[in-house]
């Protein structure tokens, strides 16, 4: 009698009770998966929070890079094109009857394998999220310092390195709020500042009318320069729409079922987020760029100048809005290296666990943060550097479709150069 070959269901051992609850326990402490009870208004304000960043004050100067013609289509492209690769992440999240993609990575492993997402999709989300964090730092000290220098400028000039370590000490603090549901608060907070600088900054250009000598032709005077020119501006707009790589996490805090699933309530937050977006940064962009023309500074506040205390008002919303920032873009990192510990290592889950790797977190992004005027020189030596690339992924025997465009861009700020990373 021949003998039948076994199957991988006679390898396969369900697991045990206790092997369930130890799950659940640990789901239940991890950041993303510990609390769904959010509304569809969590998910209006943390993508605004996440989209709306430093970068929109930049946009008049890529507008000046592209021109009028080239620089509204691509606004316009940009924000049609990314509600879209939005929408298809939203309906993704979902898209296995009884799964739901929480992470990031793990849609990246239901289309590429186990091991092949984990290689393809983590190394890029941490350049992304880990690099926002850094650049954010940056963001936070020098606005704070541009708030000193204006409040106080009869006072002794403060190195930007304390500047940063003031702003890092506030997430010394917040980091230590469990979930994307308990920093809500912040959240909300950073994204009526982010709305609120972005007002200042086109009604402080209005104010100050259009400039006497305003020209809208290239800087550069030779073709490669505007070439050049022309390419980084696509990384300053790629950087400007930003936060597709936190959208499954967020929606991974609302409720779900088989009759209200979550892409219901997580759709109508983006496109609320989208309409504020909209009112953010089409004004900026293209009043700014109509008042000051190709003179117009890589950062609108810094060509306005005055009334000051109008400019004093918006560095602060910029320093409450990086902080909310900092802390959504945080969130995913946390969860990662938390599961690592818990799920690899078998570290049991605890405060104190999460009280050591938090704080080494947010004092390896200040370290780096204070050194980048180091870097500062090195990247001023090639000048700028913009890359913008799509990433198109649709492997038919997994049933999956997304598209998600990532940025890198280099950009020459006044006081030395920053290294924006995006994801939109």
């Amino acid at each position: 009698m021949g003998t039948q070959a076994r199957t991988d269901e006679d390898y396969t051992h369900k697991p045990t009770d206790e092997q369930l609850a130890k799950q659940k326990a640990i789901d239940d402490w991890l950041p993303i998966t510990s609390s769904r009870n959010a509304k569809w208004w969590y998910s209006a304000f943390h993508n605004v929070t996440a989209m709306v960043g430093a970068g929109v004050l930049s946009l008049p100067y890529a507008m000046a890079e592209l021109g009028w013609g080239p620089g509204v289509a691509i606004l316009v492209l940009s924000w049609v094109i990314t509600l879209y690769t939005l929408w298809q992440m939203v309906e993704m999240h979902e898209m296995v009857p009884g799964k739901r993609f929480d992470r990031y990575h793990e849609l990246g492993q239901y289309a590429f394998g186990e091991k092949l997402g984990l290689y393809i999709v983590v190394p890029q989300q941490l350049v992304v999220e880990v690099g926002v964090c850094i650049v954010y730092m940056v963001t936070g000290g020098r606005s704070l310092k541009k708030f000193h220098d204006l409040v106080c400028s009869t006072c002794k000039q403060i190195k930007l390195t304390y500047f940063i370590m003031i702003f890092a000490s506030v997430h010394f603090v917040l980091s230590h709020l469990p979930n994307f549901n308990s920093i809500s608060g912040v959240s909300l907070a950073a994204a009526v500042m982010s709305l609120s600088y972005s007002t200042i900054a086109w009604a402080a250009s209005i104010h100050k009318g259009r400039q006497p000598d305003v020209q809208y032709g290239y800087k550069a005077t030779t073709t490669p320069g505007t070439v050049f020119d022309f390419f980084t501006a696509l990384g300053d707009v790629a950087f400007a729409y930003a936060g597709h790589n936190v959208v499954l996490e967020i929606q991974a805090t609302i409720p779900s079922t088989p009759e209200k699933p979550s892409k219901g309530p997580m759709w109508k937050g983006v496109v609320i987020a989208y309409i504020v977006v909209a009112l953010c940064y089409f004004p900026v962009a293209l009043i700014g760029y109509y008042m000051f023309g190709n003179k117009v500074e890589d950062n609108i506040l810094i060509s306005l100048e005055k009334p000051t205390w109008l400019i004093v008002a918006a560095n602060m919303f910029v320093v409450v809005h990086v902080i909310g920032s900092y802390q959504l873009y945080a969130m995913p990192v946390f969860d990662m290296i938390e599961t690592l510990l818990v799920k690899k290592l078998h570290f049991k889950p605890s405060t104190t666990l999460r009280f050591i790797t938090r704080n080494l977190y947010v004092a390896s992004t200040m370290f780096v943060a204070i050194c980048f005027p180091f870097f500062g020189g090195l990247l001023g030596f090639f000048g700028g550097f913009a890359f913008a690339q799509q990433l198109t992924f649709s492997p038919a025997s997994f049933g999956l479709q997304s598209t998600n465009q990532r940025g890198l861009a280099f950009h020459g700020l006044p006081t030395g150069s920053a290294l924006y990373l995006a994801s939109s």
